[in-house]
């Protein structure tokens, strides 16, 4: 009777373990690491390496992020991953955080500039503070990989009641690791270039309701040139876009439905 009933148990764990694609957030705040970068830069290059060392150590509580900028691309080298409005962001994050100024390779911590990121003790303490924090908000966030190589995004986020509700914002970006360029112009001239954390979409929501302290979003993300879905990840955030803080960061793999 025993063995029977344990082989019944077994044959029902396939369906009990199978997963939802639901990733959430934990009751410790994860700390957004945002590069403002560009090919065109010749002082960038070991900001990149850095950032990609995280795609090595997988740590929960890191979130790392690059933003590719286009200001550098009048300079001989268009940077293939850079957008106007990415710079854009570096501008006004930089003036909300207090930045006197935008610069590459420029790091933001939690919302907030770093000039320290090539000290590792420097970068340990500053996310180890972040860390500790309790968050200001819970995220849950899917993506799915659909048939026809779009993507579908759904994500949720509740705002703590210490988070001014009235300038959060959900923001959602689609990052590729393992990209890469042989520059043949510019300050780069002759540099293989590598490239984890990449974004390749990005999407901001505000909340639906003036009193609502939720905040929903969903994409259907269609395939850009160059995607590769097992490289891909959706990294989801929220933000208050008047202090440029971080109030809780989240990162999932993309699930194939």
């Amino acid at each position: 009777m025993h063995r029977i009933a344990i082989l019944l148990l077994m044959a029902s764990l396939p369906a009990l373990a199978a997963p939802d694609c639901t990733v959430r957030s934990g009751p410790n705040t994860a700390a957004l690491v945002e590069l403002y970068t560009s090919e065109g830069c010749s002082s960038c290059p070991p900001a990149d390496q850095w950032l990609s060392s995280f795609a090595r150590t997988r740590r929960a509580l890191v979130v790392p992020i690059a933003f590719h900028v286009s200001y550098w691309d009048y300079i001989g080298w268009k940077d293939a991953y850079a957008e106007l409005r990415f710079g854009e962001r570096q501008r006004e994050r930089a003036k909300a955080s207090g930045a006197s100024m935008v610069y590459t390779p420029q790091v933001m911590i939690g919302g907030r500039d770093f000039r320290e990121w090539s000290s590792e003790a420097q970068v340990e303490r500053r996310l180890e503070a972040l860390n500790r924090a309790a968050p200001r908000a819970q995220i849950e966030l899917r993506a799915t990989a659909q048939p026809d190589g779009s993507l579908r995004l759904a994500a949720q986020a509740k705002l703590a009641p210490s988070a001014r509700a009235a300038d959060a914002v959900l923001q959602l970006a689609v990052a590729q690791n393992g990209l890469a360029s042989r520059v043949t112009a510019g300050e780069n001239r002759g540099e293989h270039l590598r490239h984890d954390f990449v974004v390749r979409d990005f999407r901001t929501f505000a909340r639906k309701a003036p009193g609502d302290g939720e905040i929903a979003a969903e994409a259907a993300v269609a395939p850009g040139a160059g995607w590769e879905v097992d490289r891909l990840s959706v990294i989801a955030f929220v933000q208050d876009r008047k202090t440029g803080e971080i109030l809780q960061a989240l990162s999932a793999p993309v699930c194939r439905s």
